[in-house]
């Protein structure tokens, strides 16, 4: 006993003297390269032949030094301060309104929103501001005209606007609000018993108004419930947990988080009383649901709770925390990850693992493991969540991404606006083959990208045919290959009718009824979701 006290104790010694050492390493290793990086700036500033771009290099080498660690681990200098209280809270000071600007032309109004300062003082679609406050728009650059429409709350822009369907010119002195993009962007009953929510983030007080818009389409005679997350990145892990703790036991865990530091190591319970803990609950989920969607997702999915449908989340597994610098700078720091009831971790890329060329892969399924939900299935950590059901994403041509990436449709509602003083109500609006037809013409006039995938994939081809000097020998055969998959333009879009519709139906009701239409719109040919609808829960 005597030999075991004495040798655990001189293995207890050296474990700290092992720990000591390692940490004198970590801070001379971190003394010396700020000694490194002091020395070069001082040589540089002293010698270097031209002057020094001293604010440019930092910057570059701070952000260089970042992005060795993971993308979410990022430096905010005071001048952005704007931008990231804009990520956090979706809140500008501003007038509303999504514009569309070229250099050479002046500002045009294209989406305003509800509500908005722009939808208050009656700017619409294709309406032009040829100045704000005095200095004409032609010329500026996209953000030089978005960042004089904002302002504080409270204060007055004034802008010369040639009214699209008049053609009238005149002033209008506009008072800026704060602008908040809503989380919830629709709620409503499908049909007689299905309740639905379109959740586009987690800002502050998302969780009260999904509470508050459940209870009302409970009143309605909802028996079940769809929590769409399809898209959504994420934000404030806080929300998550208050959505979670509407639907499931007071005392329940959510979320655990795991860091290097002490305090980084929580366990999140709920602590309210739910309002429902027996409706049967689907959520949508795909590759764009991260984050605290995951959190939601994985905490309902390890508690039985509810049915995940769709596709594979994202898989961010990580936690942010904003940190104050000098200089009023703030840094969005990773300090841990979290994990959901069942203990696994969602984090599908290895960032602490990278190959020699400093790229990173996810984990590959092979070395994910096996965790039990409370009814003991089995789910997996590593790779975002997996649903539950299955159900597949619709496919769209190259064409179609196209004419919708490319702003193509986006640039044709200006047309169409100019010509359509009114439409006809969200529900009974249908874009009608004779204004197809006006499109078709509008779209031959613009520069796009319309090769068919194929037609792409045989450009590569003969590229790479060309390198091999194989292509001479080949010609007759890539000749006929290439006519045969030659398409002109208006052919390509006739035979893409039917994908294209839905897309400039959803914008044009959008621009005359503003954004919860045009989700009426995309819902009404939402085929994943009336899938979802069809399939028995899992739960």
């Amino acid at each position: 006993m005597k030999r075991f006290f004495t040798f655990s104790v001189m293995a207890s010694a050296m474990l700290m003297a092992s720990l000591a050492v390692s940490a004198q390493t970590h801070s001379f290793k971190l003394g010396q390269w700020t000694e490194i990086q002091h020395s070069i700036l001082k040589e540089l500033n002293r010698s270097y032949v031209d002057s020094l771009p001293v604010d440019r290099i930092m910057r570059a080498g701070v952000d260089a030094m970042l992005e060795e660690l993971d993308p979410y681990t990022v430096y905010i200098p005071e001048e952005e301060n704007e931008d990231l209280q804009m990520m956090l809270s979706k809140t500008y000071g501003g007038i509303g309104a999504i514009i569309h600007k070229k250099k050479e032309d002046n500002v045009i109004i294209n989406e305003p929103y509800f509500g908005s300062p722009a939808h208050k003082y009656g700017l619409v679609c294709g309406d032009e501001i040829i100045a704000i406050d005095g200095k004409p728009t032609k010329g500026l650059e996209t953000k030089e005209s978005s960042d004089r429409m904002k302002g504080k709350p409270g204060t007055t822009v004034v802008f010369t606007v040639k009214k699209v369907r008049t053609g009238d010119t005149l002033e209008l002195p506009i008072v800026r609000e704060r602008i908040h993009f809503p989380d919830v962007e629709y709620a409503g009953m499908l049909d007689d018993t299905t309740g639905y929510i379109l959740q586009a983030g987690f800002t502050e007080n998302v969780a009260s108004t999904i509470r508050a818009k459940f209870l009302d389409m409970k009143k309605q005679g909802m028996k079940r419930f769809v929590l769409d997350l399809r898209g959504n990145g994420g934000g404030l892990m806080s929300e998550a947990i208050d959505i979670v703790s509407l639907f499931v036991p007071k005392g329940s865990l959510v979320v655990s988080s795991k860091g290097s530091t002490p305090g980084s190591n929580r366990e999140h319970y709920t602590t309210t009383e739910p309002i429902d803990t027996e409706m049967p609950i689907i959520v949508l989920i795909d590759s764009g649901s991260a984050s605290s969607s995951e959190i939601v997702a994985g905490a309902f999915q390890d508690m039985d709770r509810a049915t995940i449908m769709g596709k594979r989340s994202y898989g961010k597994g990580l936690v942010q925390s904003i940190v104050p610098l000098a200089y009023n700078g703030q840094m969005k720091v990773t300090t841990a990850k979290y994990y959901t009831p069942s203990g696994r971790c969602v984090q599908a890329i290895d960032y602490s693992n990278r190959n020699e060329d400093g790229s990173v892969g996810h984990i590959p399924d092979s070395l994910t493991r096996e965790f039990k939900t409370a009814s003991g299935r089995i789910v997996r950590d590593g790779g975002g969540i997996t649903p539950d059901i299955d159900i597949p994403v619709p496919r769209y041509s190259r064409l179609v991404y196209s004419l919708v990436l490319g702003g193509v449709i986006d640039q044709y509602m200006i047309e169409y606006a100019r010509k359509h003083d009114s439409i006809a109500e969200v529900d009974d609006f249908h874009f009608t083959d004779e204004e197809f037809e006006d499109f078709i013409e509008y779209a031959k006039t613009q520069d796009f990208d319309y090769r068919s995938s194929a037609k792409t994939l045989y450009d590569q081809m003969k590229k790479e045919l060309e390198k091999d000097g194989l292509a001479e020998a080949m010609a007759a055969e890539l000749d006929a290959l290439e006519k045969a998959l030659e398409m002109d333009k208006e052919r390509f879009i006739r035979l893409k009718k039917d994908e294209i519709i839905p897309f400039i139906e959803e914008e044009i009701v959008t621009r005359y009824w503003f954004q919860e239409a045009g989700i009426k719109v995309r819902l009404r040919y939402d085929t994943q979701l009336k899938e979802a609808l069809t399939k028995p829960l899992a739960v």
